[in-house]
Parts: C-alpha cells; structure tokens; sequence
C-alpha cells in the first residue's frame, strides 16, 4: 500500500463524509476510472482497426461468395 496526500473539493468531502472506509471507496473509484479509460481507448483502437480492415473484408467476402454460389447459378 502507498499513503497519499490528497486535496479534494469540500462538495465531494461532504459526499463522502459518512462513508466509513474512505481510502477503500477512494481506490474503487479510481480503479473503476482507469479501467473505464482503458476500456474507451480499447474500443477506440478497435473501431479504427475494423475501419481499416472493411474493404479488404468486403472483397474476401465478394471473393468467397462467388465461389461459394458457383455452381447455384
């Protein structure tokens, strides 16, 4: 465990004040935080790898439907 000095606004003290493991709370909340920034930033990458990869997908595609329906037409 790492002890940390922290400054927070007085709203959010007064949100947290009745919450009896702060440092607990404080840590989910940054975990839930980074893993939700993690997680955009996976997408991301993703959605711009599916972009990438759409024409080369659609003429595989064509390719193999043509041999598939050959001998159907």
């Amino acid at each position: 465990m790492k002890r940390l000095n922290i400054t927070i606004p007085e709203e959010i003290d007064k949100e947290i004040k009745n919450i009896p493991n702060k440092s607990s709370f404080i840590s989910a909340a940054i975990k839930e935080k980074i893993d939700r920034i993690n997680k955009e930033k996976l997408d991301k990458l993703l959605i711009e790898g599916y972009k990438a990869t759409c024409q080369e997908d659609k003429e595989i595609n064509e390719e193999w439907e043509n041999i598939t329906l050959e001998g159907w037409k």
